[in-house]
């Protein structure tokens, strides 16, 4: 055990003090274990050369290249009038493009007597454009040639013909981080193996100090494969048992066991539906009551398509819980749509949600509402229907989780929406009960199982894939504004056309625009994609007002969003959802939850500044009722841009599961997993959620085997100090996030 601490050695004692501050504050890396674990991003074969011609724009790069023409420039200038003033412009290549660096004043010096033509070189610096060409302003720069000692040394530094080259930032180029790597290599000998020995030699691994080797230091592409399979089984192995000891922990703890009376609540429910369920909604349901029936708190997640009947599954559950005695909670995380669900369980409910009124049935509850922004007396009186157990049922915001509300008996905790929540207020819910509750969480974002499996691996999963009977087809199509204008202008006939029917229409916007810094600023020339990506985003006022002065001029017109006053909102949605207005222009405040069946047109503005799953989640509004949904998507960006294309996939496809896909494809793991659970998108450096289906969910096997057969992981100190490192990563994430 004396050999951990070479990894945990702080890295100012090994590469002093200035290095070792900019690698903390920029790059989160603070011992030499952190730094070994700095991974490459890629790598650079001294043969062949990055493609200049593909660099993005207002990013920090790193290329390397052959100087193929550099010219010393005399200009005047205020500081030098005589002409004394010096520019170097040196133009680089690589066989698929050019690109210009430039350097001014005393920095031309030392550049011109190196950057001679036909030399080759590393270049680090950020990409601008300056008279329509792409450029590096005094790059950082690197020789590749063994001419003199230390370009000699820095050949050596990177040996064989694999550059490995780093995230890096503005203040550390890749090579100087390749070269602190260097200089801890030796420690990778020391490092302790998470993974058990047999798991490692059955599946052909090689062991970690050797992955750290080869994966900094590859002399072949067939090492970096060899680094890359052993080090993405690390992390798959490492999250599934922090995953499996949270269920383990969980199946040890007692709770009350929820079986519906035959008699009571839950069937006079199903009696007075209009509608029979679905197979789905069946099946799913009798997931969650055997759940409910057993003696350990039920821990599922319910994934189901926008408008796939989970509140109706999720209502019955909480029926099933009231009837043994228990109370419910349901977790919403916007006021609007805590109110949404309260009056919609209510009307479903009938006088079954009027208990203790007069009028109400015989096995009748009652169903509270708690939000921060309730008055003082309602909010006493919900608290009070709490505590007593008056109220069977509550749906709030994080107003539930206030340390003030009591409950006589919570048996079940229903979480809407759970990326919206951290794991600790879930957990802060679960503790108001006198033993812990049943957990059920809801997503109508649809992950693909390999996410599931990685950011809720400590609940089970059931699936609601089918929509319910008298649901709408919902047709979508972009709509370029920009390269077809009169195609807008149809489309706001279209709603026109909608209103005329008798139906409602959306309109969503980006933004607000009451904010004070309007993002106007003028800069250099762009590009029409850089205008259309520069520009602010549309508000919703200015287009609200847009509209009822131009197309929709006539219309009833409101708007909706998150900075209006509680009240005004809900009286907007009330007006809406009566029919009273006709258009209502809103932000993503009615993302989730809105339910208006006579709302059958979406049009939603600069479409491209949504993801893929917001824009499937929006579309989910429309077509709830028996008239056809229409969905427009308008863009400014032009037709071969890859935002451009995000919004074909999703006119192409209602099936959000294939949309959940695409979307993690084209973004980085880390934005789809959003806050869902905090280590597990730090702790992915090597791991593709959906390209390395196969690892987690063999890894979720194995570990779960290694946690039931050593909960404690006594025999594995390797393992315990990988799992002592993530949870400190996930318990950072929680004060970031707190």
């Amino acid at each position: 055990m004396d050999l951990v601490p070479a990894l945990e050695e702080p890295l100012k004692k090994v590469l002093g003090p200035a290095t070792a501050k900019v690698m903390a504050e920029h790059l989160g890396l603070h011992t030499v274990g952190d730094l070994l674990h700095h991974y490459p991003r890629r790598y650079e074969e001294r043969g062949q050369l990055t493609h200049l011609a593909d660099l993005p724009l207002d990013e920090h790069v790193t290329v390397v290249a052959q100087v193929a023409d550099a010219r010393l420039h005399s200009f005047a200038s205020a500081k030098a009038p005589r002409g004394k003033g010096q520019r170097l412009e040196v133009t680089i290549t690589d066989g698929s493009g050019r690109l210009q660096l430039v350097f001014f004043g005393s920095g031309v010096h030392k550049p011109h007597k190196e950057l001679l033509p036909g030399t080759r070189a590393m270049f680090a610096g950020k990409v601008s454009l300056f008279n329509r060409r792409l450029q590096l302003a005094h790059p950082a720069y690197e020789l590749l040639r063994g001419a003199d000692d230390e370009a000699a040394e820095s050949v050596e530094t990177w040996a064989g013909a694999l550059i490995p080259i780093y995230p890096a930032t503005a203040k550390l180029e890749s090579w100087k981080i390749g070269k602190a790597i260097q200089t801890v290599l030796p420690s990778a000998q020391d490092a302790l193996d998470p993974l058990p020995e047999s798991l490692r030699e059955g599946r052909g691994l090689v062991t970690l100090p050797e992955a750290l080797l080869k994966i900094h230091r590859p002399h072949t592409k067939a090492d970096i494969a060899d680094a890359h399979a052993r080090l993405k089984w690390d992390e798959a192995f490492v999250l599934q048992v922090a995953l499996a000891r949270r269920r383990h922990a969980d199946a040890q703890l007692p709770a009350v066991p929820r079986k519906p009376s035959p008699d009571g609540l839950l069937t006079a429910f199903d009696d007075r539906l209009p509608f029979t369920l679905t197979e789905g909604q069946q099946k799913v349901s009798k997931e969650i009551f055997d759940d409910l029936a057993t003696a350990h708190p039920m821990h599922r997640l319910l994934q189901g398509e926008v408008g796939s009947g989970k509140t109706m599954v999720a209502l019955r559950a909480m029926l099933a819980v009231v009837d043994a005695g228990g109370q419910a909670a349901m977790l919403a995380p916007t006021e609007v749509l805590a109110q949404q669900h309260h009056r919609s369980i209510v009307e479903m409910m009938g006088e079954l949600a009027e208990g203790g009124m007069l009028g109400g049935a015989e096995h009748a509850t009652k169903v509270v509402l708690l939000t921060g922004s309730m008055g003082t007396a309602a909010r006493r009186q919900a608290m009070l229907d709490l505590v007593t157990g008056e109220a069977g049922i509550v749906i709030g915001t994080h107003a539930l989780i206030e340390d003030k509300v009591q409950f006589e008996d919570l048996g079940l905790v229903v979480v809407d929406e759970q990326h919206r929540f951290g794991v600790e207020q879930r957990d802060a819910l679960r503790g108001k009960g006198k033993q812990p509750p049943h957990l059920l969480v809801m997503t109508a974002t649809p992950i693909p199982r390999t996410v599931a499996m990685t950011v809720f691996g400590d609940l089970e999963t059931s699936v609601l894939d089918q929509l319910p009977a008298g649901r709408s087809p919902i047709a979508s199509h972009v709509v370029p504004a920009a390269d077809k204008p009169h195609f807008l202008s149809r489309a706001w006939e279209r709603v026109r056309e909608e209103v005329e029917n008798g139906h409602q229409a959306y309109v969503v916007c980006p933004r607000i625009g009451d904010e004070e810094d309007d993002p106007k600023k003028p800069g250099r020339k762009k590009s029409p994609e850089d205008e259309a990506e520069k520009r602010p985003p549309l508000a919703v006022l200015e287009v609200a007002d847009q509209l009822a002065k131009g197309p929709l001029s006539g219309l009833r017109v409101e708007v909706l969003h998150g900075r209006m006053h509680p009240d005004d909102k809900d009286a907007v949605m009330r007006r809406f959802a009566a029919g009273e207005t006709h258009v209502l222009v809103a932000t993503t405040v009615i993302e989730v939850g809105v339910n208006v069946p006579n709302a059958t047109a979406m049009v939603i503005m600069d479409a491209d500044r949504f993801g893929v799953s917001q824009l499937h989640q929006l579309r989910g509004r429309v077509g709830r009722g028996s008239a056809a949904g229409l969905c427009l998507l308008v863009t400014e960006m032009p037709e071969a841009s890859p935002a451009r294309q995000r919004l074909n996939a999703v006119a192409s496809t209602l099936d959000g599961f294939e949309l959940s896909r695409i979307d993690l494809e084209q973004r980085r793991e880390g934005d789809v997993l959003g806050q869902a659970q905090s280590g597990a998108r730090t702790s992915l450096r090597v791991l593709a959620v959906i390209e390395d289906e196969e690892i987690i969910a063999e890894a979720r096997q194995e570990a779960t085997a290694v946690v039931e057969a050593d909960p404690e992981l006594k025999g594995l100190p390797g393992l315990r100090t990988a799992l002592d490192a993530l949870l400190d990563e996930e318990r950072e994430q929680y004060l970031e996030k707190g």
